[in-house]
């Protein structure tokens, strides 16, 4: 066995304030040491978009809590959304967009648009953040390997002026009718993190735009995730008098969106969680993005930040 030379030196004892810190963060660690244990092996999916996809601190953040849960022997599924980023070009390119019921009427021109930057810029811009903090992503749409087939979205709306229900076309805009995990199970079992941008195929092979929301949701239910981790730009489910809800049932978040205390555009993710759990995943959580590393906060400490929503 070799001897150390003079020439190297031996480590630096830190300074108390250094050990003090670095002895926090080993509590940290082993407090988390039970979540680990639960969740080793388990699949969580993460719906990524609002106010956490804009700020670079939050995004660095984001990819590298991703990351860290693939490294720690968890399967993240991380699928995105988009608007501001299309909205952007539309502008650019001097598209006006129409909306209804919060969704992007989207014609034959614009679904080019559409899925060029989600499934072009937007999806290799969310891997390279995973990638970026040591983890392996590969970004996908709905429509490789046959992920998300899609059904033509349909609405209708109260005409003002003769009282009465009338169709209206939202273009190129589908929900998910069919999911077929099959391409994510090969790219996790390769060791790889699956990104997943929001369209989907039609039966004629047409591309459709999916609410993000709703695309999580249904790729949360069928590959039976333990969890579906919503990221929103607020802090969860409210309560009447302002307060977070920590945990519903579904039959408790029915009733609280009957009796108007989950209102407005809340309705739609609550739903799409609802549509998660009872589709096959455990549990959903609406939680703020808002929050640096929301996502560790909520799957590794007591103090998680949203809203837990079970069958």
């Amino acid at each position: 066995m070799s001897k150390k030379t003079h020439s190297e030196k031996l480590p630096e004892v830190p300074p108390v304030a250094d050990l003090e810190d670095a002895q926090q963060q080993a509590k940290i660690l082993a407090g988390a040491l039970p979540y680990l244990r639960r969740y080793a092996g388990d699949t969580i999916v993460v719906k990524y978009g609002g106010h956490a996809m804009g700020e670079g601190e939050l995004s660095r953040a984001f990819g590298y809590d991703i990351a860290l849960l693939k490294l720690v022997g968890i399967n993240p599924i991380v699928v995105h959304g988009g608007g501001p980023q299309i909205s952007a070009m539309l502008d650019r390119l001097h598209i006006k967009s129409q909306f209804v019921d919060g969704l992007r009427v989207t014609d034959e021109a614009m679904i080019d648009v559409i899925e060029m930057v989600l499934s072009g810029t937007v999806n290799k811009q969310v891997a390279a953040l995973i990638n970026h903090a040591g983890a392996m992503a590969v970004g996908i749409s709905g429509k490789d390997g046959g992920l998300i087939h899609a059904q033509k979205l349909l609405r209708t709306k109260v005409d003002p002026q003769t009282n009465q229900e009338i169709k209206v076309d939202l273009g190129y805009v589908g929900y998910p009718d069919k999911v077929d995990p099959r391409v994510l199970y090969a790219l996790l079992g390769s060791g790889l993190i699956p990104v997943v941008a929001p369209v989907g195929a039609g039966d004629s092979g047409e591309t459709y735009n999916i609410n993000a929301d709703t695309a999580a949701g249904a790729v949360a239910g069928a590959v039976h995730a333990s969890r579906l981790l919503m990221l929103t730009d607020v802090p969860g489910v409210l309560d009447k008098n302002g307060r977070l809800i920590e945990e519903l049932s579904a039959e408790e978040a029915r009733a609280l969106i009957k009796d108007g205390t989950i209102s407005g555009g809340m309705i739609p993710k609550v739903e799409t969680c609802l549509d998660a759990v009872l589709g096959g995943a455990k549990a959903a959580v609406i939680l703020d993005g808002r929050i640096p590393h929301s996502c560790l906060l909520e799957l590794f400490t007591r103090a998680g930040p949203g809203t837990l929503i079970k069958a």
